[in-house]
């Protein structure tokens, strides 16, 4: 059989050379990369339209990214950016030789006589270092599923994970300078002070709120209680603020109540109609008209609920990357720790262990999304049993020491009413009915508080202790307990006051 020629030959017979036209490159803009440098160092507008979206990794040649790092230093040190200081700055590193010299610098600003378009230029040098890191991935995962050894739920939620960091434009860096860190954290406390209000996300209840300054970025909040406590009622009081009052996009994932059930309670909150009513449906007209015109407000509020039963940690981070980026959400509940799964392969796991790995990366999710992650959890049946004082304490955290660990915020609900106690244990012996105790026990990065709250039983519902009691708490008594008044009537009759604060918040 006769050998195949090659495509092309060289003068030396039978000596074939290599072709590359069907090879591959990785994807790269050169010259685009050589017109946005040379801009950067004739134009400072060049450095400030592009130098929050580029950063070094991005440049596919090696000596494009020792003098984009150069310039970032010069950026960063307010010194004047040319070609003078880029090859001074680039002597003082040691790799003006690696970036081509002072020649190479002047070739660069030579390409190009003004900044124009070169936020364009720069967002596709961008798109051609998104494309080399989806190769890079793409042949990450291969790899790693040829190996039998790795579980394939890790390997799932780890390509997710890397894939999110794409799309989010935020390909996970190395190490950074304390320089860079510090000019951050000058930044962020910079726009804080310039801010109203709050530096996080706000919960609705003020003394909360001050002790926290609102719930905090990649924070891991764990509530704890008894079961009938209010774990549920308060975290939905919370969403309610933050998504109906606040219009703050948040993820309510419940794992024990479905979304239907959820979303009746927040009605009942929102319209001041007690639940019971709701679940029978037996409305006089008037209270007809106080729901439609309630829940309105409730309708457009951006609360996404997910009631998915036995959900994994893997699904749960691969839903809240999918809501961060379809709906910016800014936090995420979790209703609760308990009855998720490590994964759905570890069926006879050790608990403790797979309650470790939960709240792990319950952790680790926050800080990916940069959102504050709510966690309910139960308490051990250690407090039912303890004499004298039923407040919880830290080492009632059940199952598991590793929540108290991963947990910024460790915090409990207790109320005396439910062990049928009728006073606080304070010196004035205050009566406890119908108020709850909202215990910080663990604070990283700030004090703790014992903070009462009221609870409304027939809404389950709370709101700030010194609240008076609203419209909607009145119907729901008189619901209860009373002959059905309209509301107008009541305001008609003197029972309400004018001056009275309508929210149900």
């Amino acid at each position: 059989m006769e050998r195949p020629k090659p495509i092309f030959e060289s003068s030396k017979k039978n000596t074939p050379i290599v072709s590359f036209e069907r090879g591959k490159i990785p994807p790269q803009a050169i010259d685009l990369e050589e017109v946005v440098l040379g801009a950067m160092m004739i134009d400072k507008k060049g450095v400030d339209s592009v130098i929050d979206i580029l950063h070094h990794e991005v440049f596919y040649k090696e000596s494009h990214q020792f003098i984009f790092e150069s310039i970032v230093k010069l950026f960063e040190n307010t010194e004047p950016i040319d070609i003078l200081t880029v090859s001074a700055k680039l002597k003082t590193l040691g790799k003006l030789e690696k970036a081509g010299g002072d020649y190479y610098l002047v070739q660069l600003t030579q390409k190009v006589s003004s900044s124009a378009h070169i936020e364009y230029h720069a967002r596709i040098i961008l798109q051609k270092y998104i494309q080399r890191s989806l190769i890079r991935i793409s042949s990450e995962i291969i790899e790693d599923s040829y190996d039998e050894t790795k579980d394939v739920f890790n390997l799932l939620d780890t390509a997710e994970s890397k894939l999110y960091d794409v799309t989010q434009g935020n390909i996970k860096k190395s190490t950074e300078t304390a320089q860079s860190l510090v000019i951050q954290a000058k930044k962020k406390i910079e726009e804080i002070s310039n801010k109203d209000g709050l530096s996080g996300i706000p919960s609705g209840f003020p003394e909360l709120d001050k002790l926290t300054s609102g719930w905090q970025p990649s924070d891991l909040v764990i509530i704890a209680a008894r079961p009938g406590m209010g774990k549920t009622a308060l975290t939905l009081s919370m969403a309610r603020n933050m998504s109906v009052s606040k219009n703050i996009p948040i993820a309510f994932f419940s794992l024990e109540m479905s979304s239907i059930q959820l979303i009746t309670r927040l009605i009942s909150s929102e319209t001041g109609l007690s639940s019971e009513k709701l679940r029978t449906g037996n409305l006089e007209k008037f209270e007809w008209e106080q729901l439609n015109v309630k829940v309105s407000a409730l309708e457009n509020a951006p609360l996404y609920i997910d009631d998915t039963p036995s959900l994994s940690i893997f699904d749960l981070r691969a839903k809240a990357r999918r809501l961060s980026s379809q709906y910016g959400i800014k936090l995420i509940v979790i209703d609760y720790l308990q009855l998720m799964t490590a994964s759905v392969s570890n069926k006879n796991g050790n608990r403790e262990q797979e309650i470790s790995t939960i709240s792990r990366n319950l952790k680790a999710l926050a800080k990916e999304l940069d959102i504050p992650v709510i966690a309910l959890s139960q308490l051990s049946r250690a407090v039912e049993t303890r004499g004298g004082s039923k407040r919880p304490i830290l080492s009632d955290l059940r199952e598991s020491g590793a929540i108290e660990q991963d947990a910024d915020i460790v915090s409990f609900i207790y109320r005396p009413e439910y062990y049928k106690i009728d006073e606080w244990d304070d010196e004035e012996r205050t009566p406890s009915a119908g108020q709850a105790e909202f215990i910080v026990a663990k604070h990283r990065n700030g004090g703790l508080d014992n903070i009462r709250l009221k609870f409304v039983t027939s809404l389950g519902r709370f709101e700030n202790i010194e609240d008076f009691d609203s419209p909607f708490e009145f119907q729901s008594k008189i619901n209860m307990d009373g002959p059905k008044v309209n509301p107008d009537q009541a305001f008609e009759s003197g029972n309400y006051r004018e001056d009275q604060d309508d929210s149900p918040f």
